[in-house]
């Protein structure tokens, strides 16, 4: 079930959030839970005994783990159960079954963070396993994210507080998330369906701008909602995006995009293996291994492991040198310089075989050189740029933090207004999605295949 179904936005969220209102503090969990195993149940029934049962082997580590902290052998032990069990069972749907199950990238790394941060003595572990079982289960995060850790939610779970502010503001989040999935994402989608397989040099660059825009406001938008539903329901998620084209070093990027991924990875691999602490060639080899299982994470296939290291490569460039070099030029030629970067990186990420072969998306960057290119630009790629140009111009706009900064001014110059506003640009942001809905397409989040 999608956040932009039909069914989802008219049926399922009403009757969740209506029942979780009525229902008395001490059932709240339960109907989470219960909300969340109908959400899965729905879109992948015949992998839902996954899941639960990874809910119900981790918490059980977890309490095992807190029972014998005192004996380190034991612990330890038990920790390495939790992490062959759920880490094997990533690899074994990736790389060998034919089936996918929805989410398990997310709710896996959910469930294996707990642990950990039980075994480190970082959080309590859980003794109430319906809790547990809402937060991993937690529908609005479930299958594409952001990766939410339990420290994050532990107080959340036991005691949270709904208040009016809270749920407006949750629903203006969700709003703004659905618009740009279906009024920004969707239609980028389509440009780049158009430009990806023309030969133009004008065309390369066109297509990866599209795909670009599409992957962003498709994934920042599923976090959006997201994260306006958590507010709903009293949760306050850790923030997913922030305005990650506006980088001006890959380092940068990465601190900006997926926030929570590269979190998680730097926390649990990086950090484990030793980080920057024991020099700069292992320092390096650190980041090569962490990016690898980046890469490996969305994916079997081997496009996106040379993208996880392409990645690792120029994050291992500028902290050898790049980054004094960068320091020291203008503003504009180290944006330049990353969006180039990052879009070369989109290449390789999208060169999954549905929508580019490895083989197609070699000739890809290299018509971004300007090699092997049939022409620079032919007169339908003109007029299909003449069609895009103001939703280009939109896209661009929109992945600034302009917008939220002129929204910003006129609500503090203008506050009476500012009520009115908040709630008519939302309503008419979420008719005007119903509406596209209607007269549109399947639509999938790209995540979801993750």
């Amino acid at each position: 079930m999608l956040f932009s179904s039909l069914e989802f936005l008219f049926l399922f969220l009403p009757i969740s959030v209506a029942v979780y209102f009525l229902l008395p503090r001490a059932l709240k969990n339960f109907w989470l839970l219960l909300s969340g195993v109908c959400f899965y149940a729905f879109g992948e029934p015949s992998f839902l005994q996954i899941m639960l049962l990874t809910v119900a082997i981790d918490f059980l580590l977890g309490v095992l783990i807190q029972k014998f902290q005192k004996r380190e052998v034991l612990a330890r032990a038990i920790l390495w159960l939790a992490v062959i069990y759920n880490v094997g069972q990533l690899v074994y749907f990736k790389f060998f079954s034919q089936s996918l199950p929805i989410g398990i990238s997310f709710y896996t790394f959910q469930a294996l963070s707990y642990v950990i941060d039980v075994y480190r003595k970082s959080v309590e572990a859980s003794r109430d396993p319906i809790a547990f079982g809402a937060y991993v289960t937690l529908y609005p995060q479930l299958i594409a994210g952001p990766i939410v850790r339990y420290s994050d939610v532990d107080n959340e779970l036991r005691t949270r507080k709904h208040t009016v502010e809270a749920t407006a503001s949750g629903i203006r989040t969700f709003c703004i998330g659905l618009a740009k999935k279906v009024l920004l994402a969707d239609v980028a989608g389509e440009a780049w369906e158009f430009f990806a397989h023309r030969g133009g040099f004008v065309d390369a660059y066109a297509g990866i701008f599209f795909f670009a825009m599409q992957i962003y406001f498709d994934f920042s938008g599923y976090s959006d909602m997201a994260c306006g539903l958590g507010r709903i329901f009293g949760f306050s998620f850790p923030k997913n995006f922030n305005y990650p084209y506006i980088s001006k070093s890959i380092t940068e990027f990465w601190r900006r995009w997926h926030i929570t991924l590269s979190s998680f990875f730097k926390e649990y691999v990086y950090i484990s293996l030793g980080g920057n602490r024991a020099g700069k060639i292992k320092t390096y080899r650190n980041l090569l291994i962490t990016w690898a299982l980046t890469g490996l994470w969305h994916g079997a296939t081997l496009n996106f492991l040379l993208w996880g290291l392409y990645f690792a490569l120029v994050l291992i460039l500028e902290k050898a040198f790049l980054k004094w070099f960068l320091e020291k030029l203008p503003t504009f030629l180290r944006h330049t310089y990353a969006i180039f970067l990052i879009a070369i990186g989109w290449v390789i990420f999208a060169t999954d075989g549905e929508s580019l072969s490895l083989y197609e998306g070699g000739r890809y960057v290299a018509r971004l050189f300007g090699f092997g290119s049939n022409g620079f630009c032919s007169y339908l790629t003109l007029y299909e740029l003449s069609r895009y140009l103001v939703v280009a111009a939109i896209l661009i706009f929109g992945a600034t933090p302009l917008p939220k900064s002129l929204y910003g001014i006129v609500c503090d110059r203008f506050p009476k207004s500012a009520a009115i506003l908040n709630v008519i640009l939302p309503m008419a942001a979420f008719l005007l999605c119903v509406a596209y809905i209607v007269n549109s397409g399947y639509h999938p989040f790209l995540y979801l295949r993750f």
